[in-house]
């Protein structure tokens, strides 16, 4: 009995936590909202997040992105050439890019690289009474350091995402043209010929977009929210982490779902 009474009362906890932090982080997103006005008018404040959160991100999607439309077009080719398609080698490599891959693979490496960075510098400023100092000499904390962080992430994100397609679109010509010998006319007109750049392209950026919003709301949050401690702070971490992982991955489905059904 008193087990019983411990998984309930364990369950309750947990769901009051979680309507707690739901409402909280609603509350959080409209305050950001509110003072997304100060931050983008200290243009100097969003440019330096810009750097650090996508300059700082090149080296890592340049190179993912490279591998992995390499990878794509070694088994690809592969699985095209059994059905006498080796030539539209360039149609799968540009599509799976632009529709999924790129926002989704360039997306967990943003929240994988500055995601967990931008949770780390917001928690050890919080861990550290740093917010609550500038709470005390009337400045706002959101409006300084949380929102030119969340459009930072916002902007980057996109391009980050087109920069990952690009480069693996370029990883599949090297492998399928220059490896393989495709005929390099008809990868790239079969390519220019069947991506559509509003169902294709447009919905790529979309996806990269809210990919970003989601994942750089999540990061400032853990970050803002965390126990000012070291534990808290390790925590809060690992929430960003996992917790933007499975959120792009959700929203990917949805997306992806209603851009479908819209196109037929």
């Amino acid at each position: 009995m008193n087990g019983l009474l411990n998984v309930v009362r364990l369950l309750g906890a947990m769901v009051t936590e979680a309507i707690w932090r739901t409402g909280f982080g609603a509350r959080f997103f409209i305050l950001l909202l509110r003072h997304s006005g100060q931050s983008l008018t200290r243009v100097h404040l969003t440019i330096r997040e810009l750097y650090f959160s996508g300059v700082l991100s090149l080296l890592i999607i340049v190179v993912s992105g490279l591998f992995v439309g390499m990878v794509l077009a070694m088994q690809g080719y592969e699985t095209l050439q059994r059905y006498g398609s080796g030539d539209a080698l360039g149609v799968l490599v540009a599509l799976s890019l632009t529709r999924e891959l790129g926002p989704v693979v360039a997306g967990l490496l943003f929240a994988s690289r500055a995601g967990l960075a931008v949770t780390a510098e917001i928690g050890l400023m919080k861990t550290t009474e740093q917010l609550d100092a500038m709470d005390m000499m009337a400045v706002n904390p959101i409006a300084r350091v949380v929102a030119p962080r969340f459009w930072g992430g916002v902007i980057s994100m996109p391009l980050l995402a087109a920069l990952f397609s690009a480069m693996g679109v370029f990883g599949g010509w090297l492998i399928g043209v220059v490896l393989i010998g495709v005929d390099e006319g008809a990868f790239w007109s079969q390519m220019q010929a069947a991506v559509d750049f509003r169902f294709d392209i447009m919905n790529g950026v979309v996806k990269s977009v809210v990919f970003g919003a989601a994942v750089s709301l999540i990061a400032v949050f853990e970050g803002y929210d965390c126990t000012p401690t070291a534990e808290g702070l390790s925590r809060a971490i690992t929430r960003t982490v996992v917790t933007s992982a499975l959120a792009i991955l959700a929203l990917d489905f949805v997306l992806t779902s209603l851009m479908f059904r819209g196109q037929s």
